[in-house]
């Protein structure tokens, strides 16, 4: 979601302007410069967009169709003014008149829904005029989704759509056919206004809005300090901060992107300063940050679509989230750790650490946390009602700091930021929709499921397999949000139908949407990561998958024993799971990193992987086998390390 965007970062010789980091790997920090009086006009239009936002969800009844097209006529007004055409440098206080056309004609489309809203949905078919307007309505959306998000997801959604114009209807009338996209993509449930903007416009957004007001009392400092404060003093210190703080602003940040730029201005020049190379330190970073958007009780956009799309409260998602979450984190900081031993780094010293004592009095800053997780928890309100209630508390936190206050400037500024930081993903949610709709209603969906089906012969591992490469290829230049929402509709009924429980399903595609910020060759957050670190970014994409490699074992482990999600389990049973998860991540990691408690031979290395991976498949015979095989790699080790320190003692 990315509303977390660290401010105010020192600057260090090493690091690359953030500002042009941002810019160059972050679409949504490309952005129109505004200054003096038209600055404040912007400002206060997008602000008045968060205020409606607010409104329309905690007040207004209106009908489905009203509520959703003037959602989208604003997010089209507020898109253009924001996003200009192209990269590079902007002309001040500048907006093209072609930017003006497609703004009044975006805005306009969809406002002309909302007028006629109640009649359109009376009846099944639309007029010439109608079809002309929804014509404009998909362009002019497909234009701001490339300047605020990309190519890639267009390019989907194009060729979907040709599929659906040639081959997917059986009318001979091509002008018969393009009134029947435009209907079921614009004027429909099964398109634009399907489920990602439903809940894109009903709970997103109040998260969004949330994430901006806490940004501004000063969290992500905190838990930068409290990071530093907690482990920076042990081996390879700045790494294992960079994971536990990543970690927790992953509560409050849902973008890696930002994540990384964010907390990575801070500990990859000090990575770097204690002795860890610069690819590693950006890696660390960045798989780190990546794991934001699975962190709970924020996590990524898509996990809000995903409580919508399976059926289940949103509290039920974050509490089956905790276990995988966890089991990634301990990952890379097991990875992180390793390398620290092997190459003898030590932690930061005390000078260089804050004291733990102080900043525990400024914990009354994650008051707002603490109670948007009992609320979403316990109350039998809206989770929008719980985000409300937390903003309003994070205003109240602020008053007890005046360099952090919220006074009415910054009360507007972050109502603008939240307004401003809806843009990509409501466009992101809006051609997701389409694609999603035109799968749908094509069959396309059912060939998938064939192909599928047939390439995995009935085998589940291959079938995982087969869209865990799915979700990573599409990720590659596909959001978060809008890969879930395609996968959700292609590859998720695909493993539910082969005997994956729903939510593991949606819960795999979800994972993976996520890595694919991590994997070569279009790897965002690992190669802003690299940007500040001055490292090689292909090197450091390939880094941080290998520290990733949790997210790459945890889908497998609850698609194949869903006890990690706590579903049809019993506590023994979570237990087992999540003690031969940890030894077979520590295991793999050991492997790749060639380092368990000394130096790892070629032969421990393949033992100590093939241990890990058995642990991953569930089954008392191939738990046992993983657990010896892991096991005999250990005591090979303690025994190296003491015959070692035998002969260092004789000399």
């Amino acid at each position: 979601m990315g509303f977390l965007k660290k401010k105010n970062v020192p600057e260090t010789q090493e690091a690359m302007g953030l500002d042009e980091v941002m810019k160059k790997f972050d679409r949504e920090s490309n952005t129109r410069i505004w200054e003096g009086t038209p600055k404040w006009i912007v400002t206060c239009i997008l602000a008045l967009f968060s205020v409606f936002c607010i409104y329309v969800t905690l007040v207004a009844t209106w009908l489905d169709e009203i509520r959703l097209t003037s959602f989208m006529a604003f997010i089209m007004f507020i898109g253009y003014l924001v996003f200009p055409a192209k990269k590079g440098v902007q002309k001040v206080n500048h907006m093209p008149w072609y930017d003006i056309i497609l703004m009044l004609a975006g805005t306009g489309a969809f406002l002309y829904f909302t007028i006629n809203a109640t009649e359109i949905v009376s009846r099944f078919k639309i007029t010439s005029l109608e079809v002309a307007i929804g014509v404009i309505g998909i362009l002019c959306l497909a234009e701001l989704c490339r300047r605020s998000v990309g190519l890639p997801i267009l390019i989907v959604a194009s060729v979907l759509l040709v599929y659906a114009l040639i081959w997917g209807s059986t009318n001979p009338s091509i002008i018969a056919r393009i009134t029947e996209n435009v209907r079921v993509l614009f004027y429909s449930k099964e398109g634009i206004l399907s489920t990602p903007i439903n809940v894109c416009s009903k709970y997103i957004v109040m998260f969004i809005i949330f994430g901006a007001f806490l940004e501004r009392t000063g969290i992500a400092d905190f838990f930068i300090n409290i990071a530093n404060a907690l482990v920076g003093r042990f081996s390879g210190g700045p790494a294992k901060v960079a994971v536990v703080a990543s970690a927790l602003e992953g509560m409050v940040s849902g973008s890696s992107v930002a994540n990384t730029v964010g907390s990575g201005a801070v500990t990859i020049p000090l990575m770097k300063r204690t002795g860890y190379k610069p690819e590693f330190a950006a890696a660390a970073e960045a798989s780190a940050s990546t794991g934001g958007q699975i962190m709970p009780p924020i996590m990524g956009a898509a996990a809000f679509l995903m409580a919508e799309t399976v059926g289940v409260p949103y509290s039920n998602i974050v509490v089956k989230a905790i276990l995988p979450a966890v089991l990634y984190f301990a990952g890379v900081f097991i990875a992180v750790h390793l390398e620290a031993k092997k190459e003898g780094l030590k932690g930061l010293t005390k000078e260089e650490l804050p004291r733990l004592k102080p900043l525990l009095k400024q914990s009354y800053l994650l008051l707002p946390l603490i109670l948007l997780i009992y609320l979403v928890g316990t109350s039998t309100r809206s989770i929008a009602y719980a985000a409300a209630i937390a903003i309003v508390v994070a205003i109240v936190v602020s008053l007890f700091n005046k360099e952090h206050r919220i006074t009415p400037k910054r009360l507007l500024e972050a109502l603008a930021a939240g307004g401003q930081g809806m843009i990509t993903v409501a466009a992101a949610c809006g051609v997701a929709g389409m694609i999603a709709g035109i799968i749908g209603t094509t069959g396309l969906a059912y060939k998938l499921f064939n192909g599928i089906v047939s390439l995995a012969g009935n085998q589940i591992i291959i079938a995982l397999f087969l869209t865990m490469l799915c979700c990573i290829v599409l990720g590659m230049g596909v959001p978060t949000t809008a890969n879930y929402c395609i996968m959700a509709a292609t590859c998720a009924p695909i493993l539910v139908e082969m005997g994956v429980p729903m939510i593991a399903a949606h819960f795999f595609v979800f994972y993976f949407g996520i890595v694919a910020d991590l994997t070569p060759p279009v790897a965002l957050a690992a190669y802003a990561g690299a940007a500040i670190a001055q490292a090689n970014p292909m090197k450091t994409a390939f880094t941080a998958t290998k520290l990733a490699i949790g997210a790459f074992i945890v889908p497998y482990v609850f698609a194949l024993n869903p006890a990690m999600l706590f579903i049809d389990t019993n506590a023994w049973e979570v237990v087992l799971i999540c003690i031969t998860s940890f030894v077979g991540i520590f295991g793999v990691s050991a492997a790749l990193e060639g380092y368990f408690l000394c130096k790892m031979s070629w032969y421990e290395r393949v033992i100590s992987a093939v241990g890990g991976l058995l642990l991953i498949y569930p089954g008392i015979v191939t738990d046992s086998i993983g657990l010896a095989l892991v096991a005999v790699v250990a005591v090979i080790q303690i025994l190296r390390k003491r015959n070692s320190h035998a002969v260092v003692s004789q000399a």
